[in-house]
This record gives structure tokens, sequence and C-alpha cells, in this order.
């Protein structure tokens, strides 16, 4: 841009200067040469055109208005401060001051003699005047040449506005470009943190469902653990008993005991093997998801419940079942794995929370009444109710501060169900869970005679299912 702007601005500057060249101590010959010299100096404003475009604009125009200059430098300022000046106001303004001394520019040398004009060298015959001697011939009239100079001077305006406003709105376009870019990029983070922040919630739940409920058992069954110790010890001392203890009824606590014993350790290898998949989990969290997938041992068959209510029942829980499970194989293993931690939530926090009492449990699948899990037990005069009376009621938080049915609760709701816990007027402890039955995605061929029904110990008919008693507060 720089050395174009200095050619055009000498030639026009000696085209001006040609009549005074036999004059050079007339003073208009030397505002001529000094002009000539400053061609050299001015076009370089254009290098502060990008921080400064609007005080370069009005230097080049003052320049191109007090020398004899081609308004070219001009015209390459103004596009600079349309493409980065924004404001209509600044831009009229501009643009209304550049059109005036552009025409001017062209006018100037327009007027002048043939032999002082760029522009009537433009129209000449070839090979006449100047070096060649003689007068220059004009293949036009003066009009035409007066009403072109100033068509290119209103175009060069033009042109340089559209220019400028084309490298306004590219630049524009980069910058929008470029927040996109960085809109993506957040969002990309947010949802990095975000599944990060799931997948954390989902361990956690994992580890909550899994350890707990084994942890659970483990106490349960290291308390009938003391207390058969406790009646085995208390048979074999001497002072305790007048007659001599029964050697069959020392055998047969001296086995319960060792049976408690090997359930317990059962029941921790369990637990430390579940601890391990916990840690391999963190370890590997590309992996984790399809860990914390269902599985056999987690999905809402009859082997797991089987499984579930056997060990629950040999660690001293006292269940009474109702259990309805209709055309199980049409319905989304997701779904099952989610109404098979309600019912291990339901038996764990019995046990930590009213140890010894009998829990009713009724389990209800099909799809016309979609998946109803409910559990209850009663609270009064159990050890350790008080401390679940104390909190099993209050929203978000299950006794001693635990996070199992509140999470219980999320992950339902995340599946389109409802989950309610608390007391009733009985001071029966209720955990209710509704899921909506969902099919699963591909239906083996035998989905639709996959049917439980199981009666718990209570009874047999469904009349002796357990009820709900009064109103269950939040």
């Amino acid at each position: 841009m720089i050395p174009c702007a200095i050619c055009m601005c000498m030639v026009q500057a000696s085209f001006a200067a040609q009549p005074y060249a036999q004059e050079p101590y007339d003073p208009r010959f030397l505002w001529f040469m000094l002009a000539f010299l400053a061609t050299l100096v001015c076009p370089f404003a254009l290098l502060a055109r990008s921080r400064h475009p609007e005080p370069v604009f009005w230097i080049c125009l003052a320049a191109t208005l007090l020398f004899p200059y081609d308004p070219l430098l001009m015209l390459m300022a103004l596009c600079s401060l349309v493409a980065r000046r924004s404001g209509v106001a600044r831009t009229v303004r501009a643009v209304a001051a550049a059109t005036p001394v552009a025409v001017w520019a062209q006018l100037r040398d327009a007027l002048r003699p043939a032999d002082a004009s760029l522009w009537h060298l433009i129209f000449a015959k070839p090979y006449t005047g100047g070096v060649y001697g003689g007068d220059m011939v004009m293949l036009v009239g003066e009009p035409t040449i007066i009403i072109t100079a100033v068509v290119v001077a209103l175009t060069g305006v033009t042109v340089s506005v559209l220019c400028g406003l084309h490298i306004r709105s590219r630049a524009r376009l980069h910058e929008a470009d470029a927040k996109t870019r960085a809109a993506q990029h957040h969002a990309a983070h947010l949802q990095s943190d975000l599944d990060s922040q799931q997948l954390a919630d989902a361990i956690a739940a994992e580890a909550h469902d899994t350890l707990a409920h084994s942890l659970s058992l483990i106490a349960l069954n290291a308390s009938a653990l003391q207390a058969e110790a406790n009646r085995l010890a208390h048979s074999v001392d001497p002072e305790a008993h007048h007659e001599p203890a029964d050697p069959k009824e020392t055998k047969r606590a001296a086995e319960t005991v060792a049976a408690k014993a090997d359930e317990i350790r059962r029941q921790a290898a369990g637990a430390l093997d579940e601890a391990h998949s916990i840690i391999d989990m963190l370890r590997h969290p590309q992996q984790a998801w399809e860990r914390l997938a269902p599985s056999d041992d987690t999905a809402l068959t009859r082997e797991s419940l089987t499984a579930l209510l056997d060990d629950a029942r040999q660690a001293g829980e006292r269940i009474d079942t109702w259990i309805d499970i209709r055309q199980l194989g049409d319905l989304d293993e997701n779904v099952g794995k989610v109404a098979y931690r309600a019912v291990q939530e339901s038996l764990t926090n019995a046990r930590r929370h009213a140890p010894g009492a009998p829990v009713s449990l009724e389990v209800t699948v099909g799809p016309e009444t979609g998946v109803h899990v409910h559990a209850s037990n009663p609270t009064d005069g159990i050890a350790g109710g008080s401390g679940a009376a104390a909190s099993a009621g209050v929203p978000g938080r299950d006794a001693r501060g635990g996070a199992g049915l509140p999470g219980l609760a999320a992950r339902v709701q995340s599946s389109g169900g409802t989950c309610r816990y608390g007391f009733d007027d009985r001071r029966v402890f209720h955990v209710d869970v509704t899921l909506p039955w969902t099919t699963a995605g591909a239906v083996g061929p035998e989905a639709g005679s996959s049917t439980m029904h199981e009666t718990g110990r209570a009874g047999d008919s469904r009349a002796d299912r357990p009820r709900r008693v009064g109103t269950m507060k939040p």
C-alpha cells in the first residue's frame, strides 16, 4: 500500500510542477518540490492505521487537500477507518469529507494544461506532445476528461467504503467464529465436568449400595455371633448351672457360632471384592460406565431377589414378602436395576436403623401397574429406632446423616419415577418407590413368559400382603 501511494503522489506532484520547471526560484515551484519530498513521508502514516485509523484518515485527507496528490492515499486510509471503526456517524462523516476531496483532487489534475495533467496524458494521441515535440493531440474533449475524472473519484470512494465494510464483516465473522469456538470449548469443558460429576455420583451410589449392604449384613451377623458366643459361654459355665451342660446343646451352639463366623468371613470377602471393584472404577474411569451397567447380580430377576432376601434372612433379618413380577423380560434393565437397588436400600436402611424389627416387603411389576416397591418396618421399641425417628423424616437426609434414601430418591426421579419415605401415624417407617414401565430395547423370544410370584413367610394369600397404615409424611 505504501509504495503504491508514494508512486501515485509522486506522479501527480511531478505533473503539477511541469509548468514551473524552467523557473526553479518561483515560490510555486518550491512548493511543488516540497510536496514531492513529502511523498516520501506522508504515506508511512498508513502504518498506524490499525491502532489509530481515524487520525490517519484525517492526516491523509489534509495532505491530499493541501498537496497536489492523487486521492489514492486518502482512499486507503478511508478503507482502514471504515473497516476498523463501526460507528455509523463516524463512517458517514468520513465518507462525506472524503468524497469532495477525492473529486477535487481528480478535477485539480484534469483542469491543468495538457502537458501538466495526468488525465490529459491518458486521453492523448500516442506519440504526441512532451518528448515527441509539438502540441499534445487529445482524442476526446475536455468535458469527457472532466466527467471521467469525477466518475473515477466517486468510484474510488465507493470501492474504498465497500472494501472497508467487507473487511469489517469478515473480521466480525472471524470474531464470531472465535467466540463460537470458545463457547463450544467452554461447553465441552462443562460437559466433561458434568460427565465426571455424574460418574462420581454413580460410583458413590454404587459404593453405597454394595458396601453399605454388605457391611450391614456383617454387622448383623456379628451381633448374632456375639449373642451365640455369649449363650455358648453361659451354657458351659459351671457356676451358672446346677447341672452339667447338655453336650448336644453345646455342640449345636458351637456349630451355630462357626456358621455365623463363616458367614461373616464370606460377606467380608464379598465386601472386599466390592471395594476393589470401586477402586478399579476410580482408577479406570473410561471403563466405569461399563462396570456400572446392569448385571446379573443387580438386575430385577428371580435369582438376584432370592439371593438378596436369603442373605438378609441368614443374617437374622425377619422379612415378610409379597412379590408379583410379570413379563420381566420386557422390562428395561436399567429400570430393573433401580428397582433392585430400591429393595436393597430398603432392607439395608431397616437393618441399620431398626435392627431386629420385622420388615414387610412388597414388589409388584407389570405392564399395567408399572414397577412398585414398598417396604415398611416398625420403629417403636427398637434399638436405634429413636435415631431413625429423629432424622429419617427430614427431606434430603436419612438417619445418622446418611445419603442412602436421598440418593435412591434421586436415581428414581432420574428414571421418571417417584420415591417417598417417612413415618406414618403409628411410627411405622415406609419406603415407597414407583417406577414407570419401560420396555427394553430388544425383547427376547421368551420375554412374555417370565413371571415370578412369591409370598413371604407371613402367609400364602394376597390378604397377608403388608398394608400401609396411616398417612405417610414427607
